[in-house]
């Protein structure tokens, strides 16, 4: 049997030989802390020689942290109860490199309480930690900007609620979207957007204190909480010093960009008292900002919650109602003034809601478009209009366009070409006999997409219409390089003409404008005929408004063409 003597292996030499030559960490210590044996793999890790150590005390051989804990816990704990199971410390090696071990220690009392054996083994567990820390960080935070991610940010808001109860301190959620971050990355590239994401991040950080925390949640998303608030008025001096730093010029792609955002801000506890409600409500005062332009900062209130319950409201019922197949579409007329007869139809769409009647598109084609439903729906609508149309050609009346306004969602898809030359070849439309319309902000959005995708509907003889113009503020620069055939005056500026000198200058200058351009030009909102006189007088190619006909039903439309004309 073996036996030990002061501490130290005594007995056969094959036994000491085997613990000083065991592929592990192992040591002993006497009542004091000093080392008394090391194994020869110790002194391999740690890079010393046995002569520098034995004698030593352990926590020379300690992190300062690890030393202080091995002092004051581990070490009086092992000393008094004999053992020690996977104690965590951090052990230096000679080279100053540090690595972090397990320890596990026994000892043997004699009759009078002393230590009469000992022995502790030492796991590396280096590598192991390095992998879960890193597990940790991928799974707590964003791998693109280093900040905390969505999992990250529930666990920091919780505790910030938690630690604001108990101390009688205001907690807000500050959450920001940034504006134009789709154009960045469909203009510029990806790696702009990204690399505009990583300033974003940084300089949401020197905005706040220590205490705080800046999160990225996903996409162009950023959350922001500010913990020990004091008034309404500091929170808006905050989201105005982040509106601020953002608008410093940042370097992409060689170009100088500008960015902005919209902020949505909640207050605990007056917003709500959790984690769900206060981001939740944050969320919804974000859109309210984005809703009136974006660059700028709101705070919740019970009125946009209520905005935002009607919002859901209606997309569950836009759902139904395409499942239901509710919508129709109505046809109104556009008259040449040359010919003075019919030259088209604009196709308009209409819900026929069960309870509330028709309504009209701009109740909830926002809300289409936000929830991605206006692909769907603008495909129905274009094919309905397409199917209509060729169903007046097969009935002999008269060669008219069919315009049809298409959604920027829609437009942006890559395969809308493939969707409009299957709808023309499915219907047996003639191509030139479909107009697509399209609004200025949609066309800008992406310069060199839209040019292709119009270029390509251009080849297929498709007729393009660029809507509402003069709303947008589209440079002639780029106008001149879009294949449109026909340009319409938003009714915005034919309302008030020709009483109101500003929308007479626009209008007229529109119309000289389109001469210019080889562009036919069409004025929407006709609805007297002091309009009508004003615009017959500069020369306006086409028109169409109430003057001439209300938008109807496709039963009704049959007799108009029969009758004829403009009188």
């Amino acid at each position: 049997m073996r036996e030990w003597k002061d501490g130290l292996i005594a007995g056969r030499d094959g036994y000491r030989e085997l613990y000083l030559q065991t592929p592990v960490m192992m040591h002993s210590i006497d009542s004091d802390g000093r080392l008394l044996e090391v194994s020869d793999f110790w002194l391999e890790v740690l890079g010393y020689e046995r002569q520098e150590v034995l004698g030593t005390k352990l926590t020379l051989y300690l992190s300062e942290n690890s030393r202080r804990l091995a002092e004051d816990t581990y070490l009086p704990q092992f000393f008094r109860i004999g053992y020690v199971k996977d104690v965590p410390y951090q052990m230096v090696k000679k080279n100053g490199e540090v690595i972090d071990v397990l320890v596990s220690a026994v000892s043997e009392r004699d009759r009078l309480g002393n230590i009469r054996r000992s022995m502790a083994g030492i796991l590396d567990v280096t590598e192991r930690k390095k992998t879960e820390e890193e597990i940790y960080r991928l799974a707590h935070y964003d791998q693109l900007t280093g900040k905390p991610n969505r999992f990250l940010l529930r666990d920091r808001l919780h505790q910030a609620l938690a630690q604001g109860s108990r101390d009688g301190e205001g907690v807000a959620v500050f959450f920001l979207d940034l504006d134009r971050f789709k154009w960045v990355n469909d203009t510029l590239g990806h790696a702009a957007g990204d690399a505009l994401l990583q300033v974003v991040a940084r300089r949401l950080t020197d905005c706040v204190r220590a205490i705080d925390t800046v999160a990225r949640i996903g996409g162009d998303e950023f959350v922001v909480i500010l913990y020990g608030i004091l008034s309404s008025d500091d929170l808006a001096v905050f989201a105005s010093r982040i509106l601020e730093s953002l608008s410093r010029p940042t370097c992409l792609e060689g170009k100088e960009f500008i960015a902005s955002a919209s902020i949505g801000i909640a207050i605990c506890p007056v917003d709500g008292e959790d984690e769900d409600t206060l981001l939740r409500n944050a969320d919804t005062a974000m859109y309210a900002a984005k809703e009136v332009g974006g660059n700028s900062y709101q705070f919740f209130s019970a009125e946009m919650a209520a905005r935002a319950q009607a919002k859901l409201g209606i997309e569950s019922s836009l759902r139904l109602a395409f499942n239901r197949q509710e919508f129709f579409l109505v046809y109104q007329p556009q008259f040449d003034l040359r010919t003075r007869q019919i030259s088209g139809f604009e196709a308009l769409l209409r819900w026929a809601h069960p309870t509330e009647g028709t309504i009209g598109p701009s109740s909830f084609i926002p809300v289409a478009e936000e929830t991605g439903l206006i692909v769907p729906l603008g495909a129905w609508v274009l094919q309905t209009a397409c199917r209509q149309a060729m169903a007046w050609r097969k009935a002999g009346f008269p060669r008219m366009r069919m315009a049809v306004n298409i959604s920027a969602r829609q437009f942006a898809r890559p395969d809308f070409v493939d969707l409009v030359e299957g709808i023309l070849k499915e219907t047996g439309l003639e191509p030139e006999l479909l107009e697509i319309e399209l609004t200025e902000t949609t066309v800008m959005e992406n310069i060199e997409e839209a040019i292709t995708t119009l270029t390509d509907l251009k080849i297929r003889k498709v007729n393009l219409a660029i809507d509402d113009f003069g709303t947008g503020y589209s440079s002639l620069i780029y106008l001149k390089h879009f294949p449109f055939d026909r340009i319409k005056i938003a009714q915005e500026f034919v309302q008030n003409i020709p009483g109101d000198p500003e929308d007479r200058a626009i209008v007229e200058a529109i119309l000289v404008m389109g001469r210019s351009l080889k562009l036919a030009v069409i004025a929407e909102g006709v609805e007297k005929k002091e309009q009508l006189d004003f615009l017959t007088r500069r020369h306006c190619h086409e028109m169409q408004g109430y003057y001439f006909g209300r938008p109807a039903c496709a039963g009704e439309i049959p007799g108009r063409i029969i009758s004829g004309g403009l009188h």
